[in-house]
């Protein structure tokens, strides 16, 4: 015979989920469906009828035949299918006791004469017994029990059947159950998963914009003294022939800046821009040459001589002779000072 292992591990998984689903139903863990009232009182009538079926048949073989043994033997000749010996009966073997004893007393005695007419009743009785027996045992034993052997066999063999199908139900409906719960709950893990991968990707460009910030205003302060100390030697070893070049060449060789104004310087002002020192109070607005502008980021100042920027507000802008292109002077009320033009919309 082959040996399918893979039909025994399926029919043993199939066989434990219904132990599993029979038991949490016992123990009232798990749902259970209920069949038609009318079905279920079919049910109910079926057990009783044959539990009072084995009741009755057990009682009538015992009346039928006192004698255990012997209905222990007769029980055996009808499993192994084989027929049951004929035995005599009580009645029937005490008329066989009376007969032969009238024969020993003599058949003409007053004695014997009358053992024979009672040994006589004694054997129709007992013939009558068997008959009784035999009838007993076709008409009533017999239908008893085919019932228990087939019908309640194939009621239960059904009845099984059923039951199976509906713990495969249930088992089912429980899965379905848990695998709704678990796709809601896996629904709101990803969807918080997702609000959390926003936030984080939010923090990451926010730190990104910070750090950005503090490089500018790194690269701006270096850049400034940089260019602040390249001015003064350039003003100090520049000739007049020099200072006096085309206007047009040394455009060419700064960088781009914003269009501002630049003021001459004043006789009797320090340059404090040139030598890489602004002071607040000694800078001046020129007569002419301002500009409005509008601040576009916040911006904290890195020291005294910066103005720090509120996005949104309004100032005055204009720059200075020797001023590095990428800062202005700035002017909110009476606070001045350097602010970097990245941050600022130059207005008309």
């Amino acid at each position: 015979m082959e040996f399918n292992v893979k039909k025994l591990a399926s029919d043993a998984g199939v066989f434990f989920s219904r132990a599993m689903q029979f038991t949490e139903e016992k123990l009232g863990q798990a749902e259970k469906t209920e069949l038609d009232a009318h079905f279920e009182n079919l049910l109910a009538r079926a057990d009783c009828t044959k539990n009072w079926t084995e009741k009755i048949l057990r009682q009538t073989e015992v009346l039928l035949q006192p004698n255990p043994s012997a209905r222990v033997e007769e029980f055996l000749y009808e499993k192994l299918d084989r027929k049951v010996p004929s035995r005599v009966t009580n009645g029937e073997l005490l008329a066989q006791y009376m007969t032969e004893a009238a024969n020993d007393f003599g058949p003409g005695t007053p004695y014997g004469k009358t053992l024979i007419k009672v040994g006589e009743t004694q054997r129709r009785l007992g013939a009558a017994e068997r008959e009784f027996i035999r009838s007993a045992s076709i008409s009533f034993l017999t239908p008893l029990r085919n019932f228990l052997e087939g019908d309640w066999r194939t009621i239960s063999k059904e009845r099984r059947i059923l039951q199976n199908r509906r713990l495969d139900l249930d088992a089912c409906k429980a899965r379905l159950k848990k695998a709704k719960a678990a796709e809601a709950k896996a629904a709101v893990n990803h969807l918080r998963c997702l609000h959390e991968f926003v936030e984080s990707q939010t923090n990451y460009y926010a730190q990104c914009y910070q750090f950005m910030l503090d490089l500018q205003k790194q690269l701006g302060g270096s850049k400034g003294e940089i260019f602040s100390g390249t001015f003064v030697g350039n003003a100090e070893s520049t000739s007049p022939a020099a200072a006096t070049s085309s206007p047009a060449a040394a455009a060419a060789t700064l960088p781009a800046v914003p269009t501002i104004p630049v003021v001459p310087t004043i006789v009797g002002v320090p340059n404090t821009v040139a030598e890489g020192v602004l002071n607040p109070n000694e800078v001046k607005p020129p007569a002419s040459g301002t500009r409005r502008a509008r601040v576009l980021y916040d911006y904290e100042a890195a020291d005294s001589t910066e103005l720090a920027l509120l996005a949104d507000e309004m100032i005055t802008v204009y720059s200075l002779p020797g001023m590095d292109p990428d800062w202005l002077i700035g002017e909110r009320g009476n606070q001045k000072g350097k602010v970097p033009v990245t941050y600022l919309e130059l207005l008309s």
